[in-house]
C-alpha cells in the first residue's frame, strides 16, 4: 500500500502517517509535509525518487508526471492498465492525502498579481481530481477530520475492502475542495461584477435548529472568497439559531448601523416593528419598544452601542428571542442569561458588502445592496409648504427605515421614533392605512415615508385625514401632478427623493 501526502492544513497529519505506517503503507511526500514527517522520524520517499526528475520551474512542476498520475488513475480491475504500470515500473498509489492552501485567506485583493499567481497550486488539484475520479480503488482524503475514519476503515482490511459509499463520500469532498479552491481564484481574477459564470462556493458554518418552519432542515453557509460578516457573530445561549433567527437578526443589524446616533431596532418576521434614536442607548431602546410593544413580543433587538448592566435590566423586563450588540459587560451577560431561551449575539459593526445573494426557487438572484444613492441634499420639495427643521429630521429618519420594510413599505415617524409601520401589502393605500392604524393618535403631527411613488392621491388623502404633516417619497408616477396637487391642497409638505426602495 502506498500513500502520497501533501497538505496545507497539517493538523493531525503526523499521527495519521504513523497509523498508515503501522498498516505497512509506504509514504511519499513533497516539500513542507515531507520535512514535517522526517522531523518526527517517519520514513518518507520524495516524489522525485518516483519520477526520476527533480522539481522544475521553481517548484511549479513536482507531481505532474506519469509515475504519479498513472499510479493513481490505473484501474485495478483492468489487466491492460496494470500491465502498463508494470511495463514502466510504476507502482499503484492507494491513498492521496492532499489539501490546498485557502487561497482567499492567503491572497488579499491588494496582493500583487505576480505574487498571487505563484500561489496558485496546479499539482495539488490535479492529484485530488485523479484520486477522486478513481475512487473505486484510490482514497482521496482532504479533510483532517476524516483521518480517524480512514484509519478505522483500513483496520478492517486493505483499501480495496473499504465500502464504496465511504469512497464516494471522500471523492465528493475532494471535488468540492477543488471547486472551492478554483472559485476563490476566479473571484480574485474577476473584474466584472456580473460575469456569465459566477461560482459561489459555500462553506458550512453551522447547522441551524430548523428552517422557516420546524419541519424544514436548514444550515448556514458562508460564500468563500467573499466577506462573511455573519460568520464572525458569536452566539451565547442554550438554544441554536434557526433560519428565521438569522434572517431577522441580519435585517436588524444592517438597519441599526444606518444610524450614527444611539439607535435601537426591533425586528419581527423580517420587518422592523420599532426603530428609535435616543440620547442614550437606554433611551433608544425604550422608545423603540414603545413604538409597537405588541409586535415587539418575541422579537429581535439590535443595539448599536455597548450593552451594560442597566440596559440589560431594561431588556430583561420583556420577552425577546435574540439581542444583538457590538459588545457586552460580563454583568449584563449574567442578567440576560437567566432567560434560558434568549440568545445573545456579539457582532462587529455592519458594513455593506459589494453584492448580496438570495435564492428564488432553484435559481440565485445577485444584486448590489440597497444603499441610498441620493442624499437629502439632493431631495426636492415639490409643495409650497416647506418641511420644518424637525419634520425634515423625521423625514430623513423615516426614509432610512423604509428600505427595510417589506414593499409596499410605509413608515410613520415622529421625533426620531417609528410610530406606525405598514408593509407587505399588495397596494399602497392599504399599507398607508395599516401604518396609520398602528400609529393611532400618534400619527397626528408625524411624517410619512413611502418606499415607492403614490400611484393615486388616495394614499396622501388617507395620510392627511390622520394628521400627517409631511411626506417623503420617490416620485415618478404618471400621476405625480395629481398626487402633489393633493398634498398642496391638504397642506402637506412633500419631498421627492427620485429613488425607489422596494424590499420583496
Amino acid at each position: 500500500m502506498r500513500a502520497l501526502l501533501s497538505v496545507s492544513d497539517k493538523s493531525g497529519i503526523v499521527e495519521f502517517a504513523q497509523q498508515l505506517l503501522r498498516f505497512g503503507c509506504e509514504l511519499v511526500s513533497t516539500g513542507g509535509t515531507a520535512r514535517l514527517l522526517r522531523e518526527h522520524g517517519l520514513p518518507v520517499r520524495e516524489v522525485a525518487e518516483l519520477t526520476g526528475f527533480p522539481e522544475l520551474l521553481e517548484g511549479r512542476v513536482k507531481t505532474l508526471h506519469p509515475a504519479v498520475h498513472a499510479a493513481i488513475l490505473a484501474r485495478r480491475d483492468d489487466p491492460a492498465h496494470m500491465e502498463q504500470l508494470t511495463r514502466f515500473g510504476y507502482q499503484p498509489i492507494d491513498l492521496v492525502i492532499v489539501n490546498l492552501y485557502p487561497f482567499d485567506r492567503t491572497v488579499r485583493p491588494d496582493t500583487p498579481e505576480n505574487e498571487a499567481l505563484e500561489l496558485i497550486d496546479i499539482g495539488g488539484p490535479a492529484l485530488l481530481r485523479a484520486a477522486a475520479k478513481n475512487y473505486r480503488w484510490v482514497l482521496p482524503v482532504v479533510d483532517p477530520s476524516d483521518y480517524s475514519r480512514v484509519v478505522s476503515a483500513l483496520a478492517s482490511g486493505d483499501p480495496a475492502t473499504i465500502p464504496l459509499e465511504f469512497r464516494r463520500e471522500l471523492a465528493a469532498k475532494a471535488f468540492a475542495h477543488v471547486a472551492l479552491y478554483d472559485a476563490q481564484i476566479a473571484a480574485y481574477l474577476r473584474s466584472e461584477a456580473f460575469p456569465d459564470l459566477l461560482p459561489l462556493p459555500l462553506e458550512k458554518l453551522r447547522s441551524l435548529r430548523y428552517g422557516e418552519n420546524p419541519h424544514q432542515a436548514a444550515a448556514l453557509y458562508r460564500i468563500r472568497g467573499y466577506s462573511a460578516q455573519i460568520a464572525a457573530w458569536r452566539t451565547i445561549g442554550e438554544v441554536e439559531l434557526s433560519y428565521n433567527n438569522v434572517v431577522d437578526a441580519a435585517s436588524a443589524w444592517q438597519l441599526v448601523w444606518r444610524f450614527d446616533q444611539p439607535t435601537a431596532v426591533i425586528v419581527k418576521h423580517a420587518a422592523p416593528c420599532g426603530v428609535a434614536v435616543g440620547e442614550s442607548i437606554t433611551d433608544a431602546f425604550a422608545r423603540a419598544f414603545d413604538a409597537d410593544p405588541v409586535s415587539a413580543f418575541g422579537g429581535i433587538v439590535a443595539l448599536n452601542r455597548h450593552l451594560d448592566e442597566s440596559v440589560a435590566r431594561a431588556l430583561s423586563q420583556h420577552l425577546f428571542d435574540i439581542i444583538i450588540v457590538p459588545s457586552i459587560d460580563p454583568a449584563a451577560e449574567d442578567v440576560l442569561r437567566r432567560r434560558k431561551a434568549l440568545r445573545l449575539i456579539i457582532a462587529p459593526p455592519w458594513h455593506e458588502p459589494a453584492a448580496v445573494w438570495r435564492t428564488v426557487g432553484d435559481v440565485a438572484l445577485v444584486q448590489t445592496p440597497d444603499v441610498p444613492a441620493q442624499t437629502p441634499e439632493n431631495w426636492q420639495t415639490v409643495t409650497s409648504r416647506q418641511p420644518s427643521p424637525s419634520e425634515w429630521n423625521d423625514l430623513v429618519f423615516a426614509w432610512t427605515v423604509v428600505p427595510f420594510v417589506l414593499s409596499n413599505g410605509v413608515v410613520i415617524a415622529r421625533d426620531q421614533q417609528t410610530v406606525g409601520i405598514g408593509g407587505g401589502q399588495p397596494n399602497r393605500v392599504d399599507a398607508v392605512r395599516l401604518a396609520i392604524w398602528r400609529a393611532g393618535d400618534r400619527a397626528r403631527g408625524a411624517v410619512l415615508a413611502s418606499d415607492a411613488f403614490f400611484p393615486f392621491p388616495d394614499g396622501v388623502e388617507a395620510a392627511a385625514a390622520a394628521g400627517i404633516t409631511a411626506i417623503v417619497q420617490p416620485g415618478g408616477s404618471r400621476r405625480d401632478n395629481e398626487v402633489i396637487a393633493a398634498a398642496e391642497r391638504l397642506g402637506i409638505a412633500m419631498v421627492l427623493t427620485g429613488e425607489r426602495h422596494f424590499r420583496h
